[in-house]
């Protein structure tokens, strides 16, 4: 059971409309939002009004692996801006929220990804988080010069050495090598420079990454795969995790079980910060917020809501099927195995028609809250103090709607029951989550194992 000081971390996660699926048909929605910086600029401001620990952008590159006709009715993962570009940006207009980026290591190499967080690191000084995941969208290795998809377990091998090969570049110099010493003519000391001339099965990078060590060490490594190889990815190298479950059963099930990975990698329970996804729909009375969220619903075209599910579970075309019978047997996949596990249990156990699983999965299988400012407090807290998570990953339905509602009603009562901050604790996005900053390999004594999260 928490503590009374125990306090929620809290993200904002930004599609830029919202994050239901017809979020930018909504009459208050901004449609344009997707190229507009200072649609963006007025999120982040909102979100750090609200003292939130980070701000989150996903991020694919290839479009939705959809047939053109569907394409042109949805707006995320159709086109918009490149993420690590645009939170360079944010980081000018903002000072205290984390800033944090999806890149997939399937079709980046470490150096790329070891530069561009490192830069931007020191750009927002000290509030980078890179999202590091495996790509799921088959649709992305034709634009990489692929004709095939790397299988699941392959993607994930190849993501453990990425990462570690990243955290070994971001060691490549010592905290006081830049001497900059007009007198005697020295810019920096060699001896504080490391090269880290790595072999391994997938990469082979000798370095040293020509940025200095960012100013938290290492950015915040953020990561949400929740098959059993994810979740053994996470617990080796990740200090956040997002996650999707529908139940506090499911939240606790899977927070007891990533937590208890940590310790065979020399790592404490406190290291990793669990948040699940959530999609707050608020009203002024109960009504009123169901109201909300069935007006977004009728804005869900059939064909969409088809898609979408199709796409969850495996890119599998559903249109065959009759959408008031029942989910047919679809193989496993590449895809996300436990997305596809929660999908299909669902439409089982309850015995959902396509139709009426296409209904519930809107928001990608994240957990929906409606109610009161006040309500919704009572659900977040339960999860919350009941062993389901360390925070959440707050996920607007539209926007800016939907953030405006939870930074101007929800915040002020999580604050009431002292259970989120009213001024940020530090600087930097670790000093905000409560996460050590890491040591380098290089430096003296170093603890074995942690610098590559092994």
């Amino acid at each position: 059971m928490a503590s009374d000081r125990r306090q929620m971390k809290l993200g904002a996660f930004f599609h830029p409309t919202g994050h239901h699926i017809a979020s930018w048909r909504h009459p208050d929605a901004y449609a344009p939002a997707h190229v507009d910086f200072a649609h963006y600029k007025q999120l982040a401001q909102t979100a750090e009004r609200g003292k939130f620990d980070l701000l989150f952008l996903a991020d694919s590159p290839a479009m939705r692996n959809w047939p053109p006709e569907r394409q042109s009715r949805v707006a995320t993962y159709i086109a918009g801006f490149e993420p690590i570009t645009l939170l360079s940006a944010l980081a000018a207009v903002t000072e205290h929220i984390g800033l944090v980026a999806t890149a997939t290591t399937t079709y980046n190499e470490p150096l790329h990804i070891a530069r561009k967080f490192a830069s931007l690191d020191h750009i927002s000084g000290g509030r980078a988080g890179w999202n590091l995941v495996t790509s799921t969208n088959p649709k992305e290795a034709l634009n990489f010069g692929k004709e095939t998809h790397l299988a699941h377990d392959d993607r994930y091998d190849r993501a453990t050495e990425f990462a570690q090969v990243v955290q070994g570049l971001w060691d490549s110099w010592d905290e006081d090598a830049f001497v900059r010493d007009k007198t005697s003519g020295r810019y920096f000391e060699r001896e504080r420079l490391h090269v880290l001339d790595h072999k391994g099965e997938h990469f082979s990078v000798r370095g040293p990454l020509n940025v200095p060590r960012p100013p938290q060490g290492h950015p915040v490594i953020v990561q949400a795969g929740s098959s059993d190889v994810g979740k053994e990815l996470g617990a080796r190298i990740a200090e956040v995790i997002f996650t999707a479950h529908q139940t506090l059963d499911s939240a606790k099930k899977f927070y007891d079980d990533l937590k208890g990975r940590l310790a065979k990698y020399g790592r404490h329970p406190d290291d990793v910060k669990i948040m699940p996804g959530v999609s707050p729909f608020i009203g002024r009375t109960q009504a009123e917020a169901d109201e909300k969220f069935e007006a977004l619903q009728s804005l869900v075209h059939p064909e969409i809501g088809l898609a979408l599910l199709g796409e969850l579970l495996g890119n599998f075309d559903l249109t065959p099927y009759p959408l008031d019978g029942p989910l047919p047997e679809i193989p496993q996949s590449d895809s996300s195995q436990h997305v596809f596990k929660m999908f299909t249990d669902m439409a089982k156990n309850e015995n959902l028609t396509i139709r009426q699983l296409y209904q519930r999965i809107v928001l990608r299988g994240h957990w929906i809250v409606r109610g009161t400012a006040e309500t919704v407090t009572d659900q977040l807290e339960d999860w919350f103090k009941n062993g389901g998570c360390d925070g959440y990953n707050v996920m607007p339905p539209y926007l800016p709607g939907g953030l405006d509602d939870f930074v101007d009603q929800v915040i002020p009562a999580l604050q009431r029951r002292g259970l989120f901050r009213r001024e940020y604790e530090g600087k930097t996005l670790r000093d905000n989550l409560g996460l050590r900053r890491p040591q380098s390999r290089y430096a003296a004594p170093a603890r074995e194992g942690v610098a590559l999260g092994r």
